[in-house]
This record gives structure tokens, C-alpha cells and sequence, in this order.
């Protein structure tokens, strides 16, 4: 049943995003995209927090060096979207394994703090680096190829590449490699006794995240034409872990459901009040409080109790039942000989 109940989820949520074109307008069009390139990079964090264990709040810097390397060579040198794209990649490959060296080595709070400093320095080269990043004014007239200008069709591409990464996450969470970062997930200490590197291991996790987080960082340059040190603020990587922790860590479907919530919320509460980020910390107390697991726990709980719920009442009703053809038997009938005959002598 569970797994029945999964495969008519996800053909709802498929028909609806391949449909987005045809239900919404352009704005809430862009706005849906924008969902899926932040999902995306809610995922990469969730490798890290969701199956390694390992907090991080500089993801937003990692997927601002792809939106401004794409951005630069776009605008600076005129190169194509298919030279642009993976040269983001590479990129933020390249800084996330000079980071990533340093990081992989802590873990927990310092962990946290380290990802928070690295992403300072990141957000400090974007704001002082005026030959490169035209500093607070940013990088404008990020023009898509012409055979992407209809917004349609890069939605299209955006999902498409979405599809793909969650096919390649779950394939790389259910190896053995993503059982080992399970593991250190639940003891460290333990993996380390049985044998394996725990820190290479975490070395490549924080890769991998990084691959994902640097492709959505590509694709958001696209997407908005322009890019500042605001893209890769710490704001930025806080959205991008609240998006995580709400959908549900360690799910699959977690992240971008946390990634439609919030950026759904911000862009629709922000058309009618100025104060929408109170709206949206109070979204935010709430669901942590009563869904501490997020929505995908809520909802595993929620069904839980269902099935429990049924399964007894079945149980109950099977035990009050009579059965079609028998006769049932009163209980008198049902004592035991011994207690039938001193029965009958009282």
C-alpha cells in the first residue's frame, strides 16, 4: 500500500510540473523555476545534513561561484551556454576541494563554523573584487542562447536536469558508498573501528554536494540574468537549510517540497505586506515545533497512526464477529470440565 501510495504521489507531482506551463503565468512560471533550481541546491546540503550529518551554512557560497563564473564568462568573454555551464562546475569543484580539505576534518559545531567562515570569504571576494564581480552592482545581462529565450523551454531544461539529479542521488544514497555516509552519520566513531576512512569519505561527500550545488548555481544565472554578493549571502545558505530541515532531512522528496513552500511563500506574502518575513518565521516556529521531523516525517507519522488505527479496529471487529455458518458458543460453554461440574454440585 505505502509503496502504491508513493508511485500515485509522484505521478501527481510529475503531471503537475510538466502541466506548470499550461496552469500558471509567467510570474508564478519563473517563480515555479525558481523552486526548482533551489530544490536542487536544498539537495546538495541535504547529502551533507541529511545523510552525512554534517550542518552547513556556507552552501550558498559554493552555488554563488558557479552563478559567477557562468556569469562572467557569459557576459566578459561571450562564451556559449554548453562551455559556461560546466565551467561553473568546475569551478566550484575546484574552490570545494580547497574547502572541502579543511572542513571534512571537524565535524558538528565547528563543522558549522567552518562552512560559515568559508562562506564569508566567498561573499567578501564577490563584495571587494570589482574587476571580476562589479562588486555591489553585480553581474547583469546573463542572456540565455537563443534557443532558450522563451522561458518555457528553460523551465523544460531546469526539470529535466532536476529529474536527472534526483535520479543520481538516489542512486548514489542507496551505494555503498551513501550506506558508509550513513553510517558516519549515526557514529563516527564506530565506521572508524570497523575500518574505513570517515574523512575521505566525508571529503567526497562534500564533493559531490558541491557538484549539485554548482550546477543550480549555473542554472540560476540563467534563470535571473544578474548576480550579486546578495545571491551568496548567508541569508542564502540559512534559506537553503530551512528548506531541508523542513521538507524532512534525509528524504528525498524533502528538500523540494521545503524548497516550494518557502519560496512560494516569500514571493506571494510579499505582494500583500511589507512584513512577510515575520509570516514566514512564524511558518517556520510553527512547523518545528509540531513536525520537528518535517513535512515527509509528518506525513510517514500521520500514516503510521493511520494503519494502526485501521488495523485495530479490523482486529476488533474480527474478535466481536460472529463467523457465517458457527454456531457461537456462550460461556458457559466455554468453561473447562472441571469448572462445569463444580458448577453444577453449587
Amino acid at each position: 500500500m505505502t509503496r502504491w501510495l508513493k508511485i500515485v504521489a509522484a505521478f501527481i507531482i510529475l503531471a503537475f510540473l510538466f502541466a506548470a506551463p499550461s496552469l500558471l503565468n509567467s510570474f508564478y512560471l519563473r517563480v515555479m523555476g525558481e523552486v526548482l533550481i533551489l530544490a536542487m541546491l536544498a539537495m546538495s546540503i541535504n547529502i551533507l545534513l541529511g545523510y552525512t550529518g554534517l550542518a552547513t551554512l556556507g552552501q550558498a557560497a559554493i552555488f554563488g561561484i558557479g552563478t559567477y563564473v557562468v556569469g562572467y564568462m557569459t557576459t566578459k568573454m561571450g562564451q556559449p551556454f554548453f562551455v559556461t555551464v560546466p565551467a561553473g562546475i568546475i569551478g566550484t569543484l575546484i574552490v570545494a576541494a580547497i574547502f572541502g580539505i579543511f572542513a571534512v576534518r571537524t565535524s558538528g559545531i565547528y563543522f558549522l563554523m567552518i562552512t560559515l567562515a568559508q562562506g564569508m570569504i566567498i561573499w567578501g571576494l564577490a563584495f571587494r573584487w570589482n574587476s571580476v564581480t562589479n562588486a555591489e552592482n553585480g553581474i547583469r545581462g546573463i542572456d540565455r542562447p537563443e534557443w532558450l529565450t522563451n522561458y518555457t523551454l528553460y523551465y523544460y531544461l531546469v526539470l529535466i536536469v532536476l529529474l536527472i539529479v534526483l535520479a543520481l542521488i538516489y542512486r548514489i544514497i542507496n551505494s555503498p558508498f551513501g550506506l558508509t555516509l550513513k553510517g558516519i552519520r549515526e557514529g563516527e566513531r564506530r565506521m572508524l573501528t570497523l575500518g574505513y576512512n570517515t574523512t575521505l569519505h566525508k571529503f567526497l561527500g562534500f564533493m559531490v554536494a558541491a557538484f549539485f550545488a554548482g550546477l543550480s548555481g549555473s542554472l540560476f544565472a540563467f534563470h535571473n540574468n544578474f548576480v550579486s554578493p546578495t545571491t551568496i549571502e548567508f541569508a542564502r545558505s540559512a534559506e537553503a537549510l530551512l528548506m531541508v530541515i523542513l521538507g524532512g532531512t534525509g528524504t528525498m522528496l524533502g528538500p523540494f517540497i521545503g524548497a516550494f513552500v518557502i519560496t512560494f511563500g516569500q514571493n506571494q506574502f510579499s505582494l500583500y505586506t511589507d512584513r512577510w518575513p515575520m509570516i514566514m518565521g512564524a511558518i517556520y516556529v510553527i512547523t518545528i515545533l509540531t513536525a520537528p521531523d518535517g513535512f515527509v516525517g509528518a506525513w510517514r507519522r500521520l500514516y503510521g497512526w493511520l494503519r494502526s488505527s485501521s488495523a485495530s479496529s479490523g482486529a476488533t471487529e474480527s474478535a466481536t464477529t460472529p463467523v457465517a455458518g458457527k454456531e457461537v458458543m456462550s460461556p458457559e460453554t466455554l468453561q473447562s470440565p472441571t469448572e462445569a461440574s463444580t458448577a453444577s454440585s453449587d
